[in-house]
């Protein structure tokens, strides 16, 4: 297993509000995650850091499990964790006050991956089937497009694309999704923040993960095509080769 991580600032923003990484424990297995903060100032940087510093501070400390269900219970008990710690940390710093992040993380064992997700950053599997989106955007479009009320073309162009249902750190509580996936030799994992899946299509990204090219030639690509794009917001991947 090879793992690599990028993250740029893009061609608008001044400052980066992503937060990447991919971490080992004490049995070397390897936790990657996305965390693209959001609020006022430095605000949405203050959130998605301290939710990947605890994520990977928790990680150190954990050595072993049975099971997927392992897995899973890991996940979503500590980012239920770190969403306590962001909300407290924004209801005593006033200028926090309403931060947040998005958060899709993934435990990557030999045999499986378990993942979990709140907000619009995604994880997509390149396998012999092609490229398979993992995660669905909590997202006031992605809920229309499901609801069927708009398409997904429309959906490309929508106003409010960018407002959230789901963020981790904006209130006491939150909801995460959680599953896992059998991996096989040669599959490649991708955890992105929506500054990459916004700019790039399937088609896009397939292409690049299906290339000769080394590992980390293909993260600069899909930072490069992001920016070339138009790099709005920040950018962020992670790639994990089976």
């Amino acid at each position: 297993m090879r793992t690599v991580y990028q993250t740029h600032v893009g061609q608008v923003r001044s400052h980066n509000e992503d937060h990447v990484g991919v971490f080992q424990n004490q049995k070397g297995v390897h936790l990657a995650i996305v965390a693209d903060g959001m609020g006022g100032h430095r605000a949405g940087d203050v959130a998605s850091e301290m939710t990947v510093e605890f994520l990977a501070k928790e990680w150190q400390e954990t050595i072993h499990f049975e099971t997927p269900t392992d897995a899973e219970n890991w996940l979503l008990e500590t980012i239920k964790g770190a969403n306590h710690r962001v909300y407290e940390h924004s209801l005593k710093n006033s200028e926090c006050e309403g931060m947040g992040t998005t958060i899709v993380a993934a435990i990557c064992t030999e045999q499986f991956i378990s993942l979990a997700h709140v907000g619009d950053s995604r994880a997509y599997l390149q396998n012999d089937m092609g490229l398979n989106q993992l995660t669905n955007d909590h997202s006031l479009v992605s809920e229309l497009v499901r609801s069927g009320e708009i398409s997904e073309e429309e959906a490309e162009h929508h106003p409010r694309k960018n407002v959230l249902l789901r963020a981790l750190g904006t209130d006491v509580s939150v909801e995460i999704d959680c599953r896992t996936i059998v991996v096989e030799e040669y599959d490649i994992l991708l955890l992105c923040s929506d500054g990459l899946s916004n700019k790039l299509s399937n088609d896009d990204m397939s292409a690049i993960l299906n290339s000769e090219e080394s590992l980390e030639s293909k993260s600069e690509q899909f930072i490069s095509l992001a920016n070339a794009a138009g790099g709005e917001d920040n950018i962020s991947v992670v790639l994990v080769n089976y």
